[in-house]
Formats: structure tokens, C-alpha cells, sequence
């Protein structure tokens, strides 16, 4: 994407010298702000200005709000939203070098949240959003928010040091990646007043709460394969949890159904009978995708041992009394889960993690992706075979 982009930036400055001297058309402010809405109704929201000001390729919303349309719907005031070095490009679309977003800073009784240095780089928004294409949807190179606090009662509860997410089209456009971050997560819970809430959390280690989210993958719309490459939690002192899967048929076509199908149900939500039946369509729609892989890990950082203690303690026990007693109710658990051959490795993977607590995981791959009508109909059918369909193996503790 960034290739792509300082391509056409250099031809651009070429076009520019060979055309000094000729006039060129002003940004049509309002055109670009109809043109982000139509790209921003498959979200439910609309953004409206009390007036449009154009400053040669810069373009100021004055007086902003968004509103998320829908059941709940709640407008949320934004204030002068400046947008820089807009171009238009061929076929009606239009592309933002940054937007900048105001300080955000909202109070409600003891409690208040800010947020810093929030902005959007490198967006482009389409100029019709009638194709098939990754070209009819409203994308961006990065989104960025700095320092987010929540504090009640002029004590701080939340924070979050930085949260950035960043989006690039594969050289010929077929395929789009994605990252993203959230560093510097507190979460302060000394505050809590519930006696039994306060008694876990002690117990838990839990007082003050520190980590990182970071999250992975590529979409490619013609094939409808998508692939969550990771996405991860990290918490110290408690563990990391990691999840990946990858499905098919996820079609822009299907993309557009389902937005389509929210947009009815948001459009009339007290109708219940118009509600179930936007359910059943929506439902119908997933079944045209279908399972191709999956990965759930989690590796302990203490947590484990500390959920032990804290439940043997409950009963009147010791953590490693709390450990026998699930490893002994584990074979009936299992048995009423259904889980076919799976049971037994289950079973030892997860008597290995509570003896000595490292990782534990789930994966579930398939020879060929399997659709999801197929592995619906056996859920109901015969639960004990969708470990087998599915590929499902447990494993603990591996290096």
C-alpha cells in the first residue's frame, strides 16, 4: 500500500510540473462528505457538519457529530474534524492524506474520559460503493489514538498508553492485511467495593492489571478467505490467550448481505416478527461460508495456581486438594460433553496442565474446509463426531 502510494505521489508531482499554469478543480466539500457517509452506512452511523469549509486541498468539518444509528441511537459531538491534502482520483474517489481528531474529553458525574491525539492516515474513500471490489469500500492506511484515561472519583481506573491499527492492499489489489496494538493496558481494581469481588481479586493477584493486545491477518474478497493470523492477549502475572482461524466464503457479495440484513433489523427493532425473520435470513447468509482452521492457546503466567488456591480455600481445601478433586470430576464432565474419541486426549492434556501449569492447547484442522451447514447438521445430529470432522487435537505443556 505504502508502495503504492509514493508511486502516486511521484507521478502526481510530474503531472503537477507539466500542468503549471492551468487551473484545477476545487474539492467538493460536500460531495466528499456524502461519498463518506454512503461508504459508512453498511456501519449504521452518518456524520453530519453544521458547514463544509475548502482550503485548497484541505477540507474542515465544522461543528461535527456522529450519530450510530440503530435501537440505541446516541450522537456523539466531535468538533472541527480537519482533513488534509484531499485529492480526488479517478472514478470519484477521493484520498485523505490525515485526519485529525479533536482531544476527547467527556465527564459524567464522578466519572471522566480522555482521549489524545487520535487521527486517521492514508484513507481513501470510494467513489461508489456499488462494486465488487475492495475498491468500493472506505479504507485507511493507519488509525491512530494516543494516551486514553478513565478515572472516577480523581483516581485513575484505566488506561491505555496506545492503540494503532494499520491496513495495506497486496501489489495488484486482490488482498487486503491488517495489524494492529493496544499497548499499555492498567486496569487498577483496588477500587472495587463488593466484599466477594474484592475477597477473588485479592486472592487472584488481580489488584493491578498490565498488558497488551495485538491482533493479525489478510482478507482476500474474491475467494471470501479470511485469515485471523493471531490475535492475542497478554497479561502479566496472568497468562496470554492466542487465537487464529482462518474461513472461506466470506464474499464481499456476503459482506454486503449481511450489512443489508443488520441495516433491517436496526430499521425497525420493536417488530419482533421482522426481527425473527432478518435472524433467519442473517443466519442463512453464514451458512454460506465454510471451516477451514482454528487455534486456541492459552500459557499460564501464575493465574492457574492462584485459581486453585483460591477455590480449594473456598471449600474449605488447599489448591492442590481443589487440582484432584477436577482432575477426579473431569471423566464425568467430558462424558456428558459428548466428545467422542477426543475424550481421552482431552483428558490427559488437561491432568498435565493442572499438574504443572504451562500451556494448554485446542486446534482444529480439517483435511478440506468443512462448510457450515455440514458442521451444524452433525452438532445436532451426532455431537460426538465434529471432533473428528473438525480435526480437534488437545495438547499441553509443549516446548
Amino acid at each position: 500500500m505504502t508502495h503504492f502510494r509514493t508511486t502516486r505521489l511521484l507521478m502526481a508531482g510530474a503531472a503537477f510540473v507539466a500542468l503549471s499554469g492551468q487551473a484545477f478543480a476545487a474539492i467538493d466539500g460536500q460531495d466528499l462528505l456524502a461519498k463518506i457517509n454512503a461508504a459508512y452506512a453498511s456501519g449504521s452511523g452518518v456524520l453530519k457538519a453544521e458547514s463544509i469549509e475548502v482550503n485548497g486541498n484541505d477540507v474542515v468539518l465544522k461543528g461535527t457529530t456522529f450519530t450510530a444509528t440503530g435501537p440505541n441511537e446516541k450522537s456523539v459531538m466531535l468538533g472541527n474534524l480537519t482533513l488534509q491534502d484531499v485529492t480526488q482520483e479517478d472514478g470519484g474517489a477521493y484520498h485523505i492524506d490525515r485526519i485529525e481528531f479533536p482531544e476527547v474529553n467527556v465527564t459524567e458525574e464522578k466519572s471522566s474520559f480522555n482521549v489524545k491525539d487520535l487521527y486517521l492516515a492514508g484513507v481513501v474513500v470510494p467513489g461508489s460503493t456499488a462494486g465488487e471490489g475492495l475498491s468500493s469500500m472506505m479504507m485507511y492506511e493507519e488509525a491512530h489514538s494516543g494516551p486514553i484515561t478513565v478515572t472516577n472519583d480523581g483516581k485513575q481506573v484505566f488506561a491505555i498508553s496506545e492503540a494503532s491499527g494499520t491496513m495495506a492492499l497486496s501489489d495488484d489489489e486482490s488482498s487486503l492485511s491488517f495489524e494492529g496494538s493496544v499497548t499499555g493496558i492498567t486496569a487498577d481494581l483496588t477500587s472495587v467495593e463488593d466484599p466477594k469481588s474484592k475477597d477473588a481479586i485479592n486472592a487472584l493477584g488481580l489488584q493491578t492489571v498490565n498488558g497488551e493486545i495485538s491482533v493479525s491477518g489478510n482478507w482476500e474478497p474474491a475467494s471470501g478467505t479470511i485469515n485471523l493470523e493471531d490475535y492475542t492477549l497478554d497479561f502479566a502475572d496472568v497468562g496470554s490467550l492466542s487465537l487464529s482461524f482462518a474461513l472461506s466464503g466470506y464474499t464481499m457479495e456476503l459482506v454486503k448481505q449481511l450489512q443489508e440484513t443488520a441495516r433491517t433489523m436496526q430499521a425497525d427493532p420493536n417488530n419482533e416478527q421482522a426481527q425473527q425473520a432478518a435472524g433467519i435470513a442473517m443466519f442463512g447468509l453464514m451458512q454460506q461460508m465454510s471451516f477451514q482452521s482454528a487455534q486456541i492457546s492459552f500459557e499460564d503466567a501464575g493465574i492457574t495456581k492462584r485459581g486453585l488456591d483460591y477455590a480449594g480455600k473456598q471449600q474449605g481445601s488447599d489448591g492442590e486438594q481443589m487440582a484432584q478433586m477436577v482432575k477426579g470430576m473431569l471423566p464425568i464432565l467430558l462424558a456428558q460433553a459428548k466428545l467422542g474419541a477426543l475424550q481421552n486426549e482431552v483428558s490427559e492434556a488437561v491432568n498435565a496442565f493442572i499438574d504443572d501449569p504451562k500451556n494448554l492447547t485446542v486446534t482444529a484442522e480439517p483435511d478440506k474446509a468443512v462448510p457450515f451447514p455440514m458442521i451444524m447438521g452433525a452438532a445436532m445430529g451426532a455431537p460426538e463426531s465434529v471432533p473428528g470432522l473438525l480435526g480437534v487435537s488437545v495438547t499441553a505443556n509443549e516446548e
